[in-house]
């Protein structure tokens, strides 16, 4: 293939520019407010900032109400990773076989991944409503067992349903790619040998699917913690007593509705850090185990 090269460097500027300019605006221009803001002290009203040094992440770290926020985020990202790539690869691999109706399937699985956050909110405040939903017999049967509007326990496995929900249709694409992507005639020497259904899966199939688990792995724990707000905004608030108030919420409630803008933006940072963290432990050692084909 031949290269294509740009006589004149203005050419190739005015072609990246747009991409650059929406980078800047969106991404570099917001991180670098947030920064600043992080290490001052915004007034609510207005006023100017006052240069506080660490004072803000002190502040930040040294309150246990933010812990909790952060243990709640913590247990919300690995139970939905978790729930959320399991039931996609099940799905996934009862799919990839070519039964009556497939296609159907296959179709109807990946249409929830067009809905939008805050509608998948609304949809399991219904399903989980204690008085009226589809769980409410639970309550006629046992009055008082159910009450996510209570229970902090349980408002956070309702959440953690709701954001799974949300992200089974996303990793069911990809796992169902990666199957296809299967050389059949692997599968079917499985099956002449002997193997059973759940033996090639175990020895044939899953083990050429570690790129795109890793692959996932990275992008659901990546979402859990900072795509999350829709529905947490819409099915709980962050209650009830902040059972549900996670990273990405707080940083809202405190800055939009406390007008700690300050205190917001060190929270914005203390997130950003923890994600690169943990795509980097990923990176560093989960990858390791991965063996691209």
């Amino acid at each position: 293939m031949r290269r294509a090269y740009f006589k004149n460097n203005w050419i190739a500027a005015l072609v990246v520019a747009p991409q650059l300019l929406i980078i800047f605006v969106f991404f570099y221009w917001p991180a670098s407010q947030a920064v600043y803001w992080a290490f001052t002290l915004e007034q609510p009203w207005g006023g100017g900032n006052t240069w506080v040094g660490l004072d803000n992440f002190r502040q930040a770290l040294g309150d246990p109400v933010y812990w909790q926020s952060v243990t709640a985020s913590i247990i919300f990202a690995l139970s939905s990773t978790v729930l959320a790539m399991g039931m996609a690869l099940i799905l996934a691999l009862f799919a990839d076989r070519q039964l009556k109706g497939y296609k159907i399937f296959r179709i109807g699985l990946i249409w929830p991944y067009a809905i939008a956050a805050p509608a998948v909110g609304l949809a399991f405040r219904f399903v989980f409503n204690p008085n009226a939903g589809l769980l409410s017999f639970v309550n006629k049967a046992m009055p008082g067992l159910w009450d996510p509007t209570l229970n902090g326990n349980q408002a956070l496995i309702m959440v953690i349903v709701a954001g799974s929900w949300k992200l089974i249709s996303y990793n069911f694409i990809f796992f169902l790619a990666a199957l296809q992507s299967i050389p059949r005639s692997l599968v079917e020497a499985g099956a002449m040998d002997g193997a059973g259904v759940l033996r090639r899966m175990r020895d044939i199939q899953l083990p050429l699917l570690a790129p795109t688990f890793f692959f996932i792995l990275v992008i659901n724990i990546t979402d859990s913690f900072t795509d999350s707000f829709g529905i947490i905004d819409t099915l709980t608030g962050g209650g009830p007593a902040r059972a549900t108030d996670l990273m990405v919420y707080k940083i809202y409630s405190d800055g939009f509705r406390g007008f700690d803008y300050s205190g917001a933006a060190t929270q914005s940072i203390i997130l950003m850090v923890l994600v690169i963290a943990l795509t980097f432990v990923q990176f560093r050692y989960i990858e390791r185990r991965v063996h691209y084909t």
